[in-house]
């Protein structure tokens, strides 16, 4: 779901210590969706430094996976899954992939934001951090394809969505 050198790049990106902060934003939101339905389990999918489960200040069984940090293991399904300002650094022929992945380990809720303008950061060959800049309507049919999108939400330069499983999965 991702190629080696761009895994490299990504985990040259992450010394930054300002690189991969968005989680500290929406980590209020993620914990009223724990509260609000009782989710006993997170996984934070691409989860960089792991800072969503610093913000949370909730008990809840996290785990954790980011090809940058292949020490904390490959993706766990959970009652809430979160991709916090992710999708967009997804070299685009892995993109299926990585939402394939993400329905197969959504078991009750999701949780993903998607920046969709470039992003301040650049890769060390001169491209934008944000590989995929595209707007709410064509990431849509990509996970309404896996998923059932039960709430949208604009949010500055992109969008937020709370997903459940396709019934009958």
């Amino acid at each position: 779901m991702i190629s080696p050198d761009y895994r490299e790049e990504q985990q040259k990106l992450h010394e930054n210590p300002q690189y991969g902060v968005a989680a500290l934003h929406y980590a209020p939101i993620v914990a009223r969706l724990i509260q609000d339905n009782g989710f006993r389990t997170l996984h934070d999918y691409g989860a960089g430094k792991r800072r969503l489960r610093d913000a949370l200040g909730l008990e809840i069984d996290y785990s954790a996976s980011d090809p940058a940090f292949p020490e904390y293991g490959a993706a766990r399904p959970a009652d809430l899954v979160c991709c916090i300002d992710v999708l967009e650094h997804v070299e685009p022929e892995h993109l299926d992939a990585v939402l394939d992945d993400l329905a197969r380990i959504t078991t009750k809720a999701g949780f993903f934001t998607v920046h969709t303008k470039p992003a301040l950061k650049t890769l060390s060959d001169g491209r934008n951090a944000h590989l995929i800049q595209q707007p709410a309507s064509w990431w849509l049919p990509r996970l309404c394809a896996r998923l059932e999108v039960v709430h949208l939400q604009q949010s500055g330069p992109g969008f937020w969505v709370v997903v459940t499983p396709k019934s009958g999965r």
